[in-house]
């Protein structure tokens, strides 16, 4: 059965994608970006199924109104996906204060302010379900990425929460954690100036990794987007969803996580209050 869909960043990389392989399948979508034109030529191959709105994800006003109005021309949205971000690259003591204090507006208070604006409407029509693209960075780290791990783990955390909260009223998520996928994340990655301090770091091994290819990116966007809408189709999906090979490091590190956490029981017991 065709469904109607919120996507948010649906100008480029998985929303785009996504965007493309849901109108293909006879599904509506309601595709919100920054910039008005960018998916002329999809609207005018899809007029009837396509409604593009405009968004900014750091303007909280403008994620209501588009969620809202949304609702008040199609009735019901049956999948929300919260899909729009970007990446900021520098070690932490080489970012400017503007950068970071974006990032978070975008990458975290963004979706947040989203997944509000829609808990309110998707309870009223009875349910539903919202597509949280986060990333392998939300459950491990490289350096030079900490700020955007920062927005990825925080809102692993706040999604988290929040599908404890509304699980009773029809609503669930899932967290989709792909790993470095083909798309155009690299090209639209804001790198901060460099410090020479760091010239022989970990940090600057990943800069360097990044300007001259070596990062290396197996993750595949069309079948990483196909992945989610199976999972967003499906009776009842797993609350995370991870994708690509690459990803599998997610497994070692809460592995080595659980070691040196059982490796410190006795310490964490030693702190509880002692009955009298």
């Amino acid at each position: 059965m065709p469904k109607t869909w919120f996507i948010t960043g649906a100008s480029s990389g998985l929303g785009f994608e996504m965007t493309q392989q849901l109108l293909a399948q006879g599904h509506r979508v309601i595709a919100t970006l920054r910039r008005p034109g960018t998916l002329a030529q999809l609207e005018q191959e899809y007029r009837e199924r396509l409604d593009i709105v405009q968004l900014d994800l750091v303007k909280p006003e403008s994620i209501t109104a588009a969620v809202e109005g949304a609702f008040q021309r199609h009735g019901q949205i049956d999948v929300i996906v919260s899909n729009a971000g970007y990446g900021l690259f520098g070690a932490a003591e080489e970012l400017a204060n503007e950068e970071i204090d974006r990032q978070i507006a975008t990458n975290l208070a963004g979706s947040i302010y989203l997944i509000r604006a829609a808990l309110a409407l998707l309870r009223r029509q009875g349910g539903g379900r919202i597509v949280q693209v986060s990333s392998e960075g939300g459950q491990i780290a490289y350096p030079g990425f900490s700020l955007y791990h920062a927005t990825k783990w925080g809102i692993e955390g706040f999604v988290e929460a929040v599908a404890q909260e509304v699980a009773p009223f029809g609503i669930d998520f899932i967290i989709a954690e792909p790993g470095p996928t083909g798309t155009n994340f690299g090209a639209n990655l804001v790198q901060a100036i460099p410090l020479d301090a760091y010239t022989e770091t970990p940090a600057s091994a990943v800069r360097r990794a990044i300007s001259d290819g070596s990062f290396e990116i197996k993750g595949d966007a069309a079948r990483t987007v196909s992945a989610i809408i199976s999972a967003a189709e499906s009776e009842k999906p797993p609350l995370r969803l991870t994708l690509g090979s690459t990803a599998s490091s997610i497994s070692r590190a809460l592995s080595a996580r659980l070691s040196a956490l059982e490796a410190q029981r006795d310490v964490a017991v030693s702190a509880d209050r002692q009955e009298l």
